[in-house]
């Protein structure tokens, strides 16, 4: 991976999972980075949510990420002391001129009281071994029930110079919209603006996560924060900004296909496309509505070309269409003209759904101008399995 400059990563055990696995980590910029974040919009939020969201406001830069897995810290008595302590602790052995400049977020079970001391012990160790090279330890800290680690990265060069984009990811369940992973850290060593860095990371949450759904769960932990620690001393031009929106875009995409993927007991990554429609929001309504049907997804995961499980997904999203204008396609095989079956060899079909990848294209023939793309995945008995003994 082409890793951004300027930035530092260590991971440790703390002793809050219930196995020996790193479950505490640490991501520094080598001074305080310009950022933008994007948090949950769930009315319940994790202490670290609230907190991240107020130092990020307050200060506008950020020092230090401080991420747990293994427990929220959310619903519980002591959550704010936690990221207060945890915070303090971070700020004073970085030599950190604020404690506001550490920015906090937790995954893991809900409702759980999280000890403090398992944080700031652990934080010694964490500033110790932060090294450049530990980007991929960090990514492997952060998972739960992920089965993978999610990283992405892009360079490109630039007139004064090549820029670097790297991020990662957790998340393979309580997935939804709006926006939906638990954790993702994007990092550039570009030099770009805190405003700049909303604008690209606006537009680029759209395409990626946002545009994801794996169970129709949003977590009150999902955070996204995007850095840049200006360490490669290029600062894009006007046209130049327009292509890091594109390759920050690229990486978000990456890793939010990677979570669809991963969806707890899922088999196969599905990607729905749908063209035509009148407005993007109109196409996106319909895309997520597919995306978010058990009955489509239960559909694939047996590989059954049950279209109409598709067409009437489509119908209740909210959005006016005539079904007659209305075609599907399966692994690019048109199950469905104007509305109605259309003719195709069913086995052959099967067989192509079978694979690990699926692709479901809506095409509404008004041919107006809005699309979108969604991720998301089967569901299969392994969903069942993994969440009926998530705590235990």
């Amino acid at each position: 991976m082409k890793l951004p400059l300027g930035f530092r990563y260590a991971s440790a055990y703390a002793g809050i999972r219930k196995i020996e696995k790193d479950d505490i980590a640490l991501i520094v910029p080598d001074q305080p980075a310009n950022a933008a974040a994007v948090f949950t919009t769930n009315m319940v939020q994790a202490a670290p949510v609230r907190r991240a969201r107020k130092n990020l406001i307050e200060m506008g830069k950020v020092g230090a990420v401080l991420v747990n897995a293994g427990n929220a810290n959310c619903a519980t008595r002591t959550g704010e002391r936690v990221v207060q302590l945890s915070c303090a602790a971070v700020a004073k052995a970085l030599k950190l001129a604020q404690k506001e400049l550490v920015f906090p977020a937790s995954t893991g079970v809900i409702g759980v009281e999280l000890n403090p001391k398992l944080l700031t012990n652990a934080v010694p160790k964490l500033v110790q071994e932060l090294s450049p090279e530990n980007f991929e330890a960090v990514a492997s800290a952060i998972m739960t029930t992920d089965t993978c680690m999610k990283v992405a990265s892009e360079e490109v060069p630039f007139k004064d110079g090549t820029i670097r984009v790297a991020g990662m990811t957790k998340g393979s369940g309580m997935i939804h919209p709006n926006m939906a992973t638990t954790l993702a850290f994007v990092m550039t060593d570009a030099v770009v603006s805190p405003k700049t860095l909303r604008e690209i990371l606006k537009a680029g949450t759209e395409r990626s996560f946002n545009s994801l759904t794996v169970d129709g769960d949003m977590s009150t932990n999902d955070t996204l924060l995007l850095m840049a620690s200006g360490a490669s001393q290029v600062k894009p031009m006007l046209k130049e900004k327009q292509v890091l929106a594109e390759v920050v875009a690229w990486v978000l995409e990456s890793l939010a296909e990677q979570i669809a993927a991963d969806g707890e007991g899922a088999r196969k990554l599905i990607v729905i496309r749908t063209v035509g429609f009148n407005t993007c929001e109109d196409a996106r309504r319909v895309a997520r509505a597919v995306a978010n049907s058990p009955l489509v997804k239960t559909a694939i995961a047996g590989s059954d070309p049950n279209w109409g499980r598709i067409l009437s997904a489509a119908g209740y999203a909210g959005v006016q269409f005539d079904p007659s204008d209305i075609d599907v396609e399966l692994q690019k095989t048109v199950v469905c003209n104007s509305g109605l079956a259309a003719e195709y060899d069913e086995p052959e079909l099967k067989k192509k759904l079978d694979e690990k990848e699926v692709r479901i294209r809506i095409i509404n023939k008004k041919n107006g101008k809005g699309e979108a793309r969604f991720f998301t995945c089967d569901l299969t008995e392994g969903y069942i399995q993994i969440n009926g003994s998530y705590r235990t």
